[in-house]
C-alpha cells in the first residue's frame, strides 16, 4: 500500500492560498488600497476644488484612510453634518451608532438633537422626513434594514415622491434621503437580506441608490444628501466590513444617474450593481482562467472573450445611455442582481434595451436573479447569484 502511494503524481506541489486562486471582494481589482489610485477616482468631484484646478493640482496634499463600508458611510454623515447646521440623522437605535455601527459617536460629536432616535415605526419615520424636508431641513433617515421600508411605502412612493409634483413646485421633499441596509448577507433570511429596489421603479419623484465599495458608498451618500431630490440610498450590508480600501477624507461627491465602466470590452456587457458586482468580477476571471475543476465545461474558444462590466450605481433613474452604447458594441447583455427576477429592476433594463438596441442585438438579453421566492435561511446560498450562474449565464449568450 505505502509502495503504490510513494508513487503517485504530485499533482501540485504547492498548495492554493487561504482564498483560493479567483477574486474575492477582499481581493477585487475594483477596490482602490493606495492613496494614488484613491485619489483619482473616475469621476470623484472635490466639493472644495474650483473648477479651473488641473487634476494634479486638485488632489496635491489631500489625504486617504483606510476604511470600510460603514466607516466611510460614517464619514459622510459627519462631512453633511458639520457643514450643514440644518442637517439631522434619525432612525431606529442611530443615537448607540445604530446596529452597522454607521452612525458610532455622531450624536456625541454633534448632540443629539440632531442625531437622535425613533420610535420602532417605518412609517413615522418616513414621514417625520418629509415634514423635515419639506421646512427646508436636511433630513436624513435610517430605516434599520431595507426589508423593513415597506411600512414606510405610502409615505414614500405617495408623499415623498409626488410632493413636487402635487404642489406645482412650491413644495418638495427634495432634502430627504431614506438609509438602509440592503441585499444578503448569508443568514438574513426572508426578513433580513432582501432587495427592494425593484418595488420603486414605478415611483416618479424618488431616486434609487446602491454603491458597491467605500469610496462609492462616501461619494455618492454626500450626493445623495445633496440632491434636490428625495433619494433611497441602499447600502449591501454584506459589504459593510468586507469591501476596504483607501478613502479620501476631504469632502466628494460621485455623480448620481452615472454609471461606471469598471471593465472594457468588445463582446458582452454584463451589468449590475451592489454586492454581485464582485460576483461578477470572479465570473470574468473563471471564463478567462477557469478552475481544473470546471476547466473542461469552459469551451477555449470563450476564454478570450472580451466582457464589459457596469456598475449602473444609481437604479432610478438609471443611466441608458451609458448601457445602450455599451450593448451597441458588443451586441449582448446579461443583467445580475440579487432580487427576484419577476417584476426587478434587470426585466425593466431588459425591455429598454430590446426597444433601443433590438437590430444590434446577437443573443436574447439574459437575467441571472435571485428565485422568485422569499429569501431562504438555510440556502441562502443558493439564493443569490453567484459566479457559476453568471459564468453559466456569460457562455450560453456568447454562444447563441
Amino acid at each position: 500500500m505505502y509502495r503504490s502511494l510513494r508513487i503517485l503524481p504530485r499533482l501540485n506541489a504547492n498548495p492554493p492560498p487561504a482564498g483560493g486562486h479567483l477574486p474575492s471582494v477582499a481581493t477585487s481589482a475594483f477596490l482602490k488600497p493606495t492613496r494614488d489610485v484613491s485619489l483619482r477616482t473616475s469621476g470623484l468631484r472635490w466639493v472644495d476644488s474650483a473648477d479651473t484646478d488641473s487634476a494634479h493640482d486638485a488632489v496635491v496634499g489631500r489625504e486617504t484612510r483606510k476604511m470600510n463600508m460603514y466607516q466611510a458611510v460614517r464619514d459622510a454623515l459627519s462631512i453633511a453634518l458639520s457643514k450643514d447646521d440644518t442637517a439631522v440623522v434619525f432612525g431606529e437605535d442611530v443615537a448607540f451608532g445604530g446596529v452597522f455601527r454607521c452612525t458610532m459617536g455622531l450624536a456625541e460629536e454633534f448632540g443629539r438633537e440632531r442625531v437622535f432616535n425613533t420610535p420602532l415605526t417605518e412609517q413615522g419615520i418616513a414621514g417625520f422626513g418629509i415634514g423635515l424636508a419639506s421646512m427646508g431641513h436636511t433630513a436624513i433617515a435610517e430605516i434599520q434594514f431595507a426589508d423593513y421600508i415597506f411600512p414606510a411605502f405610502d409615505q414614500i412612493v405617495n408623499e415623498a415622491a409626488k410632493y413636487r409634483y402635487r404642489s406645482g413646485g412650491s413644495f418638495n421633499a427634495g432634502k430627504l434621503t431614506i438609509r438602509c441596509p440592503s441585499m444578503a448577507v448569508g443568514h438574513g433570511a426572508l426578513y433580513h437580506s432582501q432587495s427592494p429596489e425593484g418595488f420603486f421603479m414605478g415611483a416618479a419623484g424618488v431616486k434609487i441608490v446602491i454603491p458597491r465599495s467605500p469610496i462609492q458608498a462616501k461619494g455618492l451618500l454626500l450626493s445623495s444628501i445633496r440632491d434636490p431630490n428625495p433619494v433611497i440610498f441602499m447600502e449591501p450590508k454584506v459589504l459593510y466590513r468586507s469591501s476596504v480600501e483607501q478613502v479620501p477624507i476631504d469632502d466628494f461627491e460621485i455623480p448620481l444617474s452615472k454609471a461606471e465602466v469598471l471593465t472594457r470590452g468588445n463582446d458582452l456587457t454584463v451589468v449590475s450593481w451592489g454586492t454581485p458586482v464582485y460576483h461578477c468580477e470572479t465570473a470574468l476571471k473563471m471564463l478567462s482562467h477557469p478552475p481544473q475543476s470546471i476547466a473542461e465545461h469552459v469551451p477555449a474558444s470563450l476564454r478570450s472573450a472580451k466582457i464589459e462590466l457596469i456598475d449602473l450605481r444609481t437604479i432610478l433613474p438609471w443611466d441608458v445611455e451609458t448601457v445602450v452604447e455599451s450593448v451597441k458594441r458588443t451586441g449582448r447583455l446579461v443583467v445580475v442582481h440579487e432580487a427576484g427576477r419577476t417584476g426587478g429592476v434587470g426585466a425593466e433594463i431588459g425591455a429598454e434595451i430590446q426597444k433601443q438596441c433590438f437590430l444590434k442585438l446577437n443573443a436574447p438579453v439574459k437575467l441571472v436573479t435571485g428565485w422568485d421566492t422569499p429569501v431562504p435561511m438555510a440556502y441562502e446560498k443558493f439564493y443569490v447569484p453567484d459566479p457559476i450562474r453568471i459564468l453559466d449565464a456569460m457562455m450560453e449568450t456568447l454562444t447563441y
